[in-house]
């Protein structure tokens, strides 16, 4: 396993060998004592999928406390735009964002509480795989436009995507 940091304060690239012959591969997508080697404390409650066809942009989402969670996220099949935002007030990187193609099963992205995360899909049949360290709390949801100037997310779009009703009316930022 490999831990490589990225620009944000707490959030991580997550890279795990694979091992494959002529009968396709082996992986393990979750090793709690590996990460907590790295330094990484994170206990998986709940793994979530969600299949989705290319053009497809989720986020950007979060659960407020007591609820937060942390997140280990990757792609089964296909590929993503994954974005990150820091919402922490108190972090150095606080309202910076991050974004990472995920287009392969060895890459995961270890997403901490007070991120707010998105995700563009950039194939058909993209399976795109989470484990939290919290359970879901409808009480607790929450949301930020995906297209809040005030984070200058650039999502890399060639045509308008596919978005929830939900997702179009979350609140731009108050700050």
């Amino acid at each position: 396993m490999e831990v490589i940091e990225t620009p944000l304060k707490d959030c991580f690239i997550i890279k795990v060998p694979v091992f494959g012959d002529n009968r396709g591969f082996f992986l393990e997508s979750f090793n709690q004592r590996r990460l907590k080697e790295e330094g990484i404390d994170f206990e998986v409650r709940q793994i979530n999928f969600a299949k989705s066809e290319k053009n497809v942009l989720r986020g950007l989402h979060y659960q407020e406390e007591p609820n937060a969670q942390s997140k280990l996220v990757g792609v089964i099949n296909g590929a993503v735009l994954d974005v990150v935002v820091d919402i922490r007030p108190e972090s150095p990187t606080y309202l910076k964002h991050y974004k990472i193609i995920l287009d392969s099963n060895d890459t995961f992205l270890l997403v901490p509480k007070g991120f707010a995360h998105g995700y563009h899909t950039l194939q058909d049949e993209t399976i795109f795989y989470y484990a939290v360290d919290q359970f879901y709390s409808p009480d607790s949801e929450n949301g930020i436009r995906f297209d809040d100037q005030k984070l200058g997310i650039d999502w890399e779009l060639r045509t308008t995507p596919k978005i929830s009703e939900k997702d179009l009316n979350q609140p731009f930022l108050n700050i």
